[in-house]
């Protein structure tokens, strides 16, 4: 079966069928990591036939990438929340909370995610789910100017690109909440300095 022949969940049983498979798909790397899913045991977990789970994905690959895009899209979607309910700084620390937990499940898990969905679409899809929220806040009042594209490259590469390194080098074993404060330093640091070189120009 071609990606063109392969069926796109359009009724609420075929919605299902996908979301059941998604869900076993993350319950077996949650009990036994990348290594031990099979589409066979998807299939079983998700009470479907094999059959039909190539109706939708062409195989394993396929599942956990769509598993890892509706995941980001979820976290895409808290940050456009955060930012619409206050863009000023006080909200970066949610927005760091919420793109270091885009990727729900253990280390193990989280790395399996990011990496089908690199392989996906190499880096752009990745950072795709994260310039939401500095789309939405160009221009808001909170800084008084609208961001460059370069100074959004900047903060989204920064962000996101260190907290894929801590993703992959788990072995270093850092504190969540220490990580996460230095990134907010981080953030809150850059944005600033953007802040005062403006004012610097009036």
């Amino acid at each position: 079966m071609t990606e063109k022949t392969r069926r796109t969940p359009r009724q609420p049983r075929s919605e299902a069928t996908v979301e059941a498979i998604l869900e076993a798909a993350f319950q077996l790397l949650e009990l036994g990591g990348v290594e031990a899913l099979t589409t066979n045991h998807i299939a079983e977990r998700a009470g479907v036939s094999v059959g039909t789970l190539y109706q939708y994905f062409a195989g394993k690959q396929a599942i956990l990438a769509a598993l890892a895009q509706r995941q980001a899209g979820a976290a895409r979607d808290r940050i456009a929340e955060i930012v619409i309910a206050g863009p000023e700084l006080g909200a970066v620390r949610l927005i760091v909370r919420t793109l270091a937990t885009a990727f729900e499940g253990s280390p193990a898990t989280r790395r399996a995610l990011l990496d089908a969905l690199t392989l996906a679409g190499g880096d752009d899809v990745v950072m795709r789910h994260h310039l939401t929220f500095f789309d939405a806040i160009a221009g808001k009042t909170a800084f008084g100017f609208p961001l460059s594209p370069e100074a959004g490259f900047v903060l989204t590469h920064a962000v996101v690109g260190l907290l894929r390194a801590a993703t992959a080098e788990a072995e270093l074993a850092l504190d969540p909440m220490r990580l996460e404060d230095e990134l907010v330093r981080l953030m809150e640091a850059y944005i600033g300095a953007l802040v005062m070189a403006h004012d610097a120009r009036r």
